[in-house]
């Protein structure tokens, strides 16, 4: 049998300003068939490009070495800095299943003029343009991946070392103008959506994009009993003038058992608070007016009562099982975010647990 491996992909700050996140998330995830459990936005400092670039270039790899020379630069130029107002953003993905890395290789793939068949990530969202001598004049890997056991291993250390002075939720990275109001806001992308690897999450992701916003947060979560009891609290009242004490009880813990797993009257004190075992994505996204923007993309809560085109009624179901959440205030926008801990460097743990153990 097959040992589970780590792999990981770093989404361009291109990429990312292009709003490619959703269209590559969802290739990396029902491609590889891998396991997305971590994830950490980087606004990152010239520390740790200068050495996260020094490792591109490898021995093990002779035949890439002249891509490999493309992606370094590419990387010491393009990670670091500002643009149009921007501080590069990166997002770093971690997948974990047995033949990770060469998964991720397949999926990836080596990007080159020559073969631009649509099959890879790179194929479809990477460019690589070369004159009529065969000089490169443009060149966009999409994403940055390592495809060894060894130099994943160094990399994902390196990252989750700069992971918490780097990383987070990048509240100061875009610069936007003085009369905009701008708002933070949260979307947790349910776990109907992970009952198997497929495009659904980075579907969402790439409807969500035509708001204009920007992720300036991205978490891996699973919510604990305790979490979702609060975080779900205010609608307890609501359903219970609805339906009546028991059956709105009743609803309610339908409720929290679909994002937590379990139903907190079945569930034990000291069991409260452990990580659930469902999955949701939970991202911060910034931008003026952005609780309405949201809102209005994501669609009612009942997808038989979304206008088309809407998230809810291109990916929902029913009534529970409708594909996102999304802030409905500014203020509920903070509490949620605090309930989530979307802060919370659970990147950096995964790494040296995993590692720690080999």
């Amino acid at each position: 049998m097959q040992t589970e491996e780590l792999s990981y992909a770093t989404i361009t700050p291109y990429s990312m300003r292009k709003s490619r996140t959703g269209g590559i998330i969802a290739r990396l995830i029902s491609r590889t068939g891998l396991d997305l459990v971590a994830a950490r936005m980087f606004a990152p400092s010239e520390e740790l490009i200068r050495r996260y670039a020094g490792t591109i270039v490898s021995e093990t790899e002779p035949n890439h070495r002249a891509t490999q020379e493309l992606i370094r630069a590419y990387v010491l130029r393009n990670f670091t800095g500002e643009k149009q107002g921007q501080r590069a953003r990166v997002l770093c993905l971690i997948f974990r299943g047995a033949g990770a890395a060469e998964k991720m290789r397949n999926t990836v793939g080596h990007i080159s003029h020559e073969d631009t068949s649509g099959e890879t990530i790179r194929d479809t969202f990477g460019d690589y343009i070369t004159d009529e001598s065969g000089k490169v004049t443009y060149f966009e890997p999409a994403v940055v991946a390592a495809f060894d056991g060894k130099a994943i291993e160094r990399d994902l250390k390196l990252w989750a070392e700069f992971s918490d002075r780097d990383g987070g939720v990048l509240d100061q990275a875009v610069q936007f103008p003085k009369d905009v109001k701008i708002e933070k806001t949260l979307v947790l992308i349910k776990p109907d959506n992970f009952k198997f690897p497929n495009i659904r999450p980075g579907g969402v992701i790439e409807v969500f994009s035509r708001t204009g916003l920007y992720i300036v947060g991205f978490k891996v979560h699973r919510m604990s009993v305790a979490q979702a009891e609060v975080f779900y609290g205010p609608v307890l009242p609501v359903l219970q003038e609805k339906l009546g004490h028991n059956k709105g009880r009743d609803a309610w813990e339908d409720i929290v058992e679909f994002m937590a797993g379990a139903r907190p009257s079945d569930t034990l004190p000291e069991k409260r608070d452990t990580p659930g075992t469902e999955k949701c994505i939970a991202l911060v996204y910034q931008g003026g007016d952005a609780v309405r923007k949201i809102r209005e993309v994501l669609g009612p809560t009942d997808p038989a009562k979304a206008p088309p085109g809407s998230i809810r009624k291109e990916f929902g179901q029913t009534i529970m099982i409708n594909a996102a959440h999304a802030s409905d205030s500014i203020e509920n926008a903070k509490r949620e975010m605090a309930i989530v801990r979307v802060e919370e460097n659970n990147f950096k743990a995964l790494i040296e647990n995993f590692y720690g153990r080999q």
